[in-house]
């Protein structure tokens, strides 16, 4: 785009020259824009210097526009009320916006996101809220804007993005009741007895499980897939009658608590609570629509039953 007419230009007189062309009077235009005479005279000058037109002439009648100002004050009026909605401060309306908010989470998400997807319904009825699914360049998605904002549980920080955390959850292990360890009396597994079984991996990255593997590599160990699946779901449904043992959040055993057929302990002590947390690029922290989608989960969030030893 070219500029190079607006960059010779002071824009902060334009109000003046709009006075100045609405009034046809010095000192009337003074009064509407705030100046004294002297200033809106000095104005004019410059005005005249930088258009090279003497804008206003003196006759016997008072001051008339010369041509080039009469064309110049039919653009003002066109321009000047786009250039004021341009710079006015920017409001948000959730119930008269039509927003696409662009989310991205593995089915994790379902611990929070039924209630965040009725309150955006709720309160931005025109607005379009849209979850995909994870995939491990989602991080790269947020970079090109192709999402707007993640949910993950990730130990490492993130510089380039902006994140907050919204809530923890304990790790609990799922086994098949007629699993050797799924002793009645047991309380959490060793982590010895642990790591000797075949595990059910819920593949968020790279086919691990990242807040529980890497822990686990932080701790120098590694633990051993008998079978990697996409979802939470399908994972608790792979479990009954094999020797596999699934590491699930709490919050999500809640939400659907195991039959019968299934047997809940905790993890090993050395599998930290998962900090789950939003992440969103910084080109939209002042962004007011996302803003106020943040604003939704983090009420959503804060009204979660805390769960815990």
């Amino acid at each position: 785009m070219c500029v190079t007419h607006i960059e010779r230009v002071d824009l902060n007189l334009l109000p003046s020259l709009a006075a100045l062309l609405e009034e046809r009077h010095v000192s009337h235009a003074a009064e509407l824009a705030g100046l004294s005479q002297p200033a809106m005279s000095r104005a004019l000058q410059r005005l005249r210097d930088t258009l090279g037109d003497e804008l206003l002439v003196r006759t016997p009648q008072g001051y008339r526009l010369t041509p080039r100002a009469e064309r110049i004050q039919r653009q003002l009026r066109a321009v000047l009320p786009r250039l004021e909605s341009l710079f006015a401060p920017e409001e948000f309306d959730p119930a008269e916006a039509a927003e696409s908010f662009r989310t991205a989470g593995t089915d994790y998400a379902r611990v929070l996101g039924p209630t965040v997807f009725r309150r955006v319904a709720q309160q931005s009825p025109r607005s379009t809220l849209y979850l995909r699914a994870w995939h491990d360049a989602v991080y790269d998605d947020l970079d090109r804007g192709v999402v707007d904002l993640v949910f993950f549980a990730r130990s490492t920080t993130m510089p380039a993005l902006h994140t907050e955390h919204l809530f923890d959850d304990r790790f609990m292990c799922v086994l098949s009741a007629d699993h050797p360890l799924a002793d009645a009396d047991r309380g959490e597994l060793d982590l010895s007895d642990y790591l000797d079984a075949s595990h059910v991996i819920v593949d968020t990255t790279g086919e691990r499980q990242s807040a529980i593997d890497h822990r686990l590599e932080d701790l120098g160990e590694r633990r051993r897939a008998g079978l990697t699946v996409p979802y939470h779901s399908l994972a608790v449904l792979s479990v009954p009658g094999t020797r596999l043992i699934l590491t699930l959040p709490e919050r999500l055993l809640t939400q659907e608590p195991p039959g019968p057929e299934l047997r809940v302990l905790p993890a090993p002590e050395m599998i930290r609570p998962m900090r789950y947390q939003m992440a969103w690029h910084p080109r939209l922290d002042g962004d007011l629509g996302q803003r106020w989608l943040r604003d939704v989960i983090r009420g959503v969030a804060a009204e979660l039953p805390d769960v815990g030893r």
